[in-house]
Parts: structure tokens; sequence; C-alpha cells
């Protein structure tokens, strides 16, 4: 009876799940190895669609350098994110009367959407009006000031920087937490037999955040991989400038939707079933190494 009940509760999300997400899911991995004249489905070309992603242009030349440019900014906001985000978790972690407002506040950009703050933090860079090349020119370091959005070398790590920025909120809770579950005593005898701060917290503490810091880990590289909104708010559709903030996800719009190819659903299903595998790929990858590393800290 109790299983019946608990069935029946269930059962609209596994329906709206099933609807929305696995049926679309399924739907393109089969267009994937189909040919196509504009929506009219040809016949069963097999993986022809994959071949034409490492032999046909533009998809030989973008591809590899759009994914290079996803891992890039996986590694940078992962690196950041991490390191950051712990540091201002443990600072926070002791001071008990203004934990909770001082979370709420680094949690706060988060909750709005990353298109809005990619065209936000777009006005303050701008090399014409923005106040952060102004601020630089009146601090005496005008030497400093670029377009920072025009400039090849350096458009990919403001994306990182303003994606650590906007994001930087969820693992200092999610550290948090973690934090919060770790008895003080552990910490404590550490320190009554000789330990420094530094070492009872590498030594402890750091040993009893790695399922939180694994989460933080997969879930950014589940994001980072599928990036689209604030690469799209910095450099359109096609990447600008120079096509250096191009992403995956930013070549599966433009061969959906702006090639005007008669075969872009074949093509671009490929992409996606692609971009997929990749992503359930690396947090599979990522998952089972967490794990191991958790069951060898048991034994």
């Amino acid at each position: 009876m109790r299983r019946r009940t608990s069935l029946l509760f269930v059962t609209p999300a596994l329906l709206v799940f099933g609807v929305f997400v696995l049926y679309p899911m399924v739907t393109a991995f089969s267009y994937a190895f189909y040919s196509w004249e504009g929506t009219r489905q040809v016949g069963f070309a097999g993986i022809t669609n994959f071949e034409a992603l490492v032999t046909r242009e533009p998809f030989r030349t973008d591809l590899p350098r759009a994914l290079s440019h996803n891992l890039v900014f996986f590694a940078g906001t992962m690196l950041l994110q991490n390191t950051v985000g712990l540091g201002i978790a443990v600072l926070l972690h002791t001071r008990e009367r203004t934990r909770r407002m001082l979370q709420t506040l680094y949690a706060m950009p988060y909750l709005v959407s990353p298109i809005v703050i990619g065209y936000l933090w777009t006005l303050l860079l701008s090399p014409a009006f923005g106040p952060v090349n102004t601020l630089l020119d009146a601090v005496g370091l005008e030497s400093w000031a670029r377009p920072w959005l025009g400039d090849p070398d350096t458009a990919l790590w403001v994306v990182v920087l303003v994606s650590v920025w906007q994001w930087i909120g969820f693992p200092v809770l999610l550290y948090g937490a973690a934090l919060g579950g770790i008895p003080e005593e552990l910490g404590e005898a550490a320190r009554v037999d000789g330990a420094s701060h530094w070492q009872a917290f590498r030594k402890v503490t750091l040993p009893l955040l790695v399922p939180a810091i694994g989460t933080v880990s997969v879930l950014t590289f589940i994001f980072a991989m599928e990036a689209f909104a604030l690469p799209y708010a910095f450099g359109g559709s096609t990447g600008s400038p120079a096509r250096s903030t191009d992403f995956v996800s930013l070549l599966f719009y433009r061969t959906a939707f702006d090639s005007g190819a008669t075969d872009s659903i074949g093509t671009s299903s490929a992409l996606a079933t692609v971009l997929f595998l990749v992503i359930f790929g690396g947090a599979m990858l990522a998952t089972s190494v967490l794990r191991r590393h958790e069951r060898r800290m048991r034994a």
C-alpha cells in the first residue's frame, strides 16, 4: 500500500520528466541518424552526420576550438570556485552572527539570469563609458584599461571570471553546510596533539570535505560544458571576438538555427548527441573516482 501511494505521488514528476526531458533527448538522438531536407526526413543516414562533424567545415575547425574553450572555462571556474568558495566558507564558518546574512549576499547573483548578468557586465566593461576602465584611469592604471570583451586574449577569461562571480555563492553554501556537519572535536583533538590550525585543516577537515568538493566539481563540469547564456550575452552566437568565446552550445545554435543548411537538423542533432556523451561520460568518470576515494577513506 505504501509503495502504491509513493508511486502515485511520484508519477506526475515522472510524466513531466518523460515528456519534457526524456522524449526530446531520445528524439534528438534518433534525428542524428537520418538525413534531412529542411524539416523533411529523407532516409536513414547511419553515422554520416557524425562523420560530418570531423570531416566537413566549419565543424572540423570550430568544434575542436569550441570544445577547448569549454574545457578552459571548466578548469578556470572549477579552480576558482573550489579555492575561493572554500576559503570564504571557512571564514564565514567562524562568524556566527553575520554568517547567514553574508551567505545570502554571496548567493544573490546566481538568482539572476545569466543573460542579464552578461549584458550588465558588457556595460560595465565597455571601453567607451564602462566604469571599470574609468576607475582604472582614475587611480593611475590607465595602461590596464582595454577593450576587455573586444580583445581575443582577454574575452574568454572575462567569461570565466564573471561566471565565478555569479556562481560563487553555490560552493559557499555547500561547503558551509559540509563544514557544519564536521564535529569540532576532531579539529580540537588534532590541535591538542600539536597540530597547527593549517595542519588540522589539511589533515582532518579537508579530507572530510571531499564529497562536497566532488559535488561542486561535477556540477561545475556539467554547467561548463553546456554553458550558453553567458557566452552568448558577451560574444553573440558567433563567439566574438574572432571566435575566442565560442562554445559548443553556440556552435549547436548556429548549426540548428543560423546556418540555413538543408541538413541542419541532422548535423545539429549529432552535435547535441556528442555533447551529451561528453557530459555524461565526464560526470560518470568523475563520480566513480570520487566514490573510490570515499571508500578508501572509510577503509
